[in-house]
């Protein structure tokens, strides 16, 4: 009897060793499953296959319980679906209703304070804007907006970007920029630089309205962080000391950007300002390039005023002017000296050439020298 135990004890660990080498056939030769190099990196294989497994298990897989409470969530927010749509399609009625009686103010009050602004949208929008202008009677666009914009601080959210530089271009071409003025400085709305644009576009065509919308574009720029055009309005409203701090405190005005300013807004104040040393500091842009710079845009008055200027001022001034220019070489201005004499400017011309026949290791220069005046720079 106990030799019979025996027996079956050894046949069963000898199965259970046969099917184990069976699985390992599977992923390794017979001669691999004798090696321990290979045996240690199938387990390794294991372990890790063990890992993702467990990893699967809390990421892929969800408890019974869990996947209950989903259902009845899902059945709860399906719930309210049906409920909100219900209630679409009955305000959608009654909204179609005044719109088709010609009761466009009331439409108008109904869209704007529908529960959870289901009717605030542009749908809404274009029905309105379906309807056209009326002869005597308000336009129903613009009512629409009214509403809308008049009841916005009752919402948490504001009325949405493209909402907004709709209701703006609307109130605009009505020649309603006392409303415009309204919305923008008491109502919460979503600015955009679309919004801002058109405001400042309208100012542009409409000489008398373009100090008021300077001042409208330049609250919406600066909400919207475009700094470099907050920047254009502060200087096209004459604000230059305004600017120049607007300048000293953004990290992302460059040389360029200044140059499409002054290209922009081409006033003397603000080059002088931009050229001047503010409190031992540099400039923020070079006197001599932007010399060069109204003169290669065609903008020759300004160039002119620029030059008449410089040309006031004592000789030691100019040099002061030229020598101290870190970022105009030279070249540059024995460039601005040739415009100097094109444009009648002799003294001032004979004053810069003056100047850097004066540096040391620069020969004498003519009128039509070639000669490169950095050359003793380079070599």
């Amino acid at each position: 009897m106990e030799n019979l135990k025996f027996w079956q004890k050894s046949l069963q660990h000898w199965c259970i060793t046969r099917e184990e080498h069976s699985n390992l056939k599977q992923r390794m030769t017979l001669q691999d499953s004798v090696n321990l190099e290979a045996l240690n990196k199938h387990k390794q294989h294991l372990e890790d296959k063990y890992i993702k497994l467990k990893q699967d298990m809390s990421t892929m897989y969800v408890p019974a319980q869990k996947k209950a409470d989903l259902d009845e969530e899902m059945v709860v927010l399906l719930n309210r679906r049906d409920i909100a749509e219900n209630l679409n399609k009955d305000l959608q009625f009654r909204f179609s209703e005044l719109i088709s009686l010609g009761e466009y103010e009331r439409a108008a009050c109904f869209a704007a304070n529908s529960p959870k602004r289901i009717l605030q949208n542009t749908s809404t929008m274009n029905k309105f804007k379906a309807i056209g202008k009326i002869r005597g009677k308000p336009l129903p666009l613009l009512l629409f907006f009214e509403a809308i914009f008049n009841t916005s601080h009752a919402f948490k959210r504001p009325i949405n970007a493209d909402l907004t530089t709709e209701g703006i271009k609307c109130g605009l071409s009505e020649e309603r920029l006392d409303l415009v003025t309204h919305w923008v400085t008491q109502e919460k709305l979503t600015f955009s630089e679309k919004a801002g644009d058109t405001i400042f576009a309208y100012g542009e065509q409409h000489t008398y309205h373009k100090p008021r919308c300077l001042a409208l574009a330049q609250i919406i720029y600066n909400e919207c962080g475009l700094h470099k055009k907050a920047l254009l309005c502060l200087c096209k409203q004459g604000q230059i000391h305004e600017a120049m701090e607007h300048i000293q405190q953004s990290k992302d005005i460059n040389t360029d950007d200044l140059m499409q300013l002054i290209t922009a807004c081409p006033q003397i104040d603000l080059i002088r300002c931009l050229t001047q040393e503010r409190n031992g500091k540099p400039p923020f842009l070079s006197f001599g390039l932007a010399v060069l710079h109204v003169f290669s845009v065609d903008m020759k008055k300004v160039g002119m005023r620029l030059l008449q200027e410089v040309s006031k001022g004592e000789k030691d001034v100019i040099e002061h002017l030229v020598m101290s220019d870190l970022f105009c070489s030279l070249e540059k201005w024995q460039e601005i000296a040739n415009i100097c004499l094109q444009n009648g400017f002799k003294n001032l011309f004979n004053d810069i050439m003056s100047i850097l026949r004066s540096q040391a290791g620069v020969s004498e220069i003519s009128e039509d020298d070639t000669t490169n005046i950095m050359e003793h720079v380079f070599w």
